[in-house]
């Protein structure tokens, strides 16, 4: 009988060491789970979004290690992310800090904003309304403001909400974009800490990006506490479970 107690209890050790090993393999190389704790990627991601981020996109870095362990030299297996995917990437200034933002620059690329416009290598993107966006200030309740359609010039489209053309961030400096680093902004281009702030984020190198945002899995709207349970029902934004990140 204490034998196969013993017998039993390694098998449990077995069965959970392979457990987290297949955890720990399918998040460094497979996909990672991230939540958004900020709205500077509103409207394409809200507070309280969880997403799966695909780490292989980009191919790996020391970066896509648990520890961020320098067991990889530069980045293998790279391929480039295109103009306009959402990256998860490590904040350049700590190489820490997980960071959230669109790519909006690649490298040898001319950005600036003028008067709210975005501008890469000298042409104005096509920025057009098409209608309002209510979002919930914690200071001054709800508020409606400005929705537009961006289109990159590489074709892709994508949301981006504006309170005025006349913030701080709306009229800056031209930057060129090194090489092997990247331009990002937030889509929330207002209340965004982005590569216009070179002192906050900059340029990021291409050894920073940890994955491209692909898929939401869970939302919810931050109005109840983990341990209500009997009301997570009513704080789950249903109609955004599972949407593609675009």
């Amino acid at each position: 009988m204490q034998n196969e107690k013993k017998v039993e209890f390694w098998e449990t050790v077995r069965i959970v060491f392979y457990a987290i090993l297949l955890s720990i393999v399918f998040r460094t190389f497979a996909y990672e789970p991230f939540n958004i704790p900020s709205s500077s990627m509103v409207p394409t991601l809200l507070v309280g979004d969880y997403l799966f981020t695909s780490k292989f996109s980009y191919g790996y870095s020391r970066y896509s290690l648990p520890f961020r362990l320098p067991l990889i030299p530069g980045r293998i297996f790279f391929t480039p992310p295109e103009r306009g995917d959402v990256v998860v990437f490590k904040l350049p200034r700590d190489n820490k800090t997980d960071y959230i933002k669109r790519i909006i620059g690649l490298p040898g690329d001319r950005i600036q904003v003028r008067g709210g416009i975005l501008y890469i290598n000298g042409y104005a993107v096509e920025r057009t309304r098409i209608g309002d966006y209510v979002i919930r200030d914690k200071r001054r309740g709800f508020m409606s403001i400005p929705l537009y359609l961006e289109t990159l010039p590489n074709g892709r489209s994508h949301r981006i909400v504006e309170i005025s053309d006349e913030m701080t961030l709306d009229n800056t400096d031209e930057f060129l974009v090194p090489e092997g680093h990247y331009f990002t902004m937030g889509d929330n281009r207002d209340n965004s800490m982005d590569s216009r702030v070179l002192a906050g984020v900059g340029f990021v190198p291409e050894s920073n990006l940890v994955g491209r945002a692909e898929r939401l899995f869970f939302s919810q709207d931050g109005s109840v506490k983990v341990w209500q349970f009997w009301k997570w029902p009513l704080a789950i934004r249903y109609g955004r479970l599972f949407q593609e990140i675009t």
